[in-house]
């Protein structure tokens, strides 16, 4: 296989790596979700809280300090992506007057254009990330009015309204980390289609451990939803 070729090979073949295993990952998410951290971490978050709606007076301060640091936390992505969307913006402006004399030297030059096409996935990937965490930023604000509500453990109307938006939250902060996930390997794209190839597939393997529970972490979480429905018959 000839060098040029090379992009054309490894680069879809390391995104359609990355791609199954995210699409495997949601279906394990849908169906199963106490396999994975994403959906034992939903379920902790929605008896969270039920418990502490239930009784804000002394649980108020509480459910404001932990909202404050998952905003300041997607905060903090979100002004780091578009920091990063700036400096490659002004690194790219900067060099397509140089990319431009050499395209109109040699005629059908396509490194300029591959060129472009990196830095152009990178931007992409960082304003998603940004997006995605501004939208968590929304809904943990949302949440921090709405969990401060005395409400009782049979009103599950409310309770399920607010874990619902907190998980969405939750979920947006996810996707703008899978975003900078994704950039590690446009960034290998740089240095060439084989550094970004072997980077998609040891991130895939990763991912794998990062994202699903161990049998010691599923026996830890059905103890406690046992003990929680036990409280709630003795209530």
């Amino acid at each position: 296989m000839e060098e040029e070729q090379l992009d054309y090979v490894l680069v879809p073949l390391g995104l359609l790596v990355f791609g199954v295993y995210h699409l495997w990952f949601v279906f394990t998410i849908l169906h199963f979700p106490r396999r994975t951290v994403i959906g034992l971490n939903a379920e902790i978050r929605r008896l969270w809280v039920s418990s502490m709606m239930t009784d804000p007076l002394n649980n108020g301060v509480l459910v404001v300090q932990t909202i404050r640091n998952n905003i300041m936390a997607s905060a903090l992505l979100a002004t780091a992506a578009i920091t990063l969307i700036s400096i490659i913006s002004v690194f790219v402006s900067s060099t397509s007057e140089a990319s431009n004399i050499s395209s109109k030297l040699v005629y059908g030059n396509q490194t300029s254009l591959i060129s472009s096409i990196k830095y152009l996935c990178i931007l992409l990937c960082f304003l998603l990330a940004f997006l995605f965490n501004v939208e968590s930023i929304r809904y943990y604000s949302h949440v921090s009015f709405l969990s401060t509500l005395s409400t009782s453990k049979n009103n599950r109307v409310s309770i399920e309204y607010v874990a619902r938006n907190l998980n969405r939250g939750s979920h947006f902060w996810s996707l703008g980390l899978r975003a900078y996930y994704l950039s590690f390997p446009l960034f290998l794209w740089i240095f060439g289609p084989i550094p970004m190839f072997a980077c998609c597939c040891l991130m895939s393997i990763l991912l794998y451990f990062l994202d699903t529970t161990s049998s010691f972490t599923q026996h830890l979480h059905s103890q406690s939803m046992k003990q929680d429905s036990s409280s709630n018959v003795m209530e």
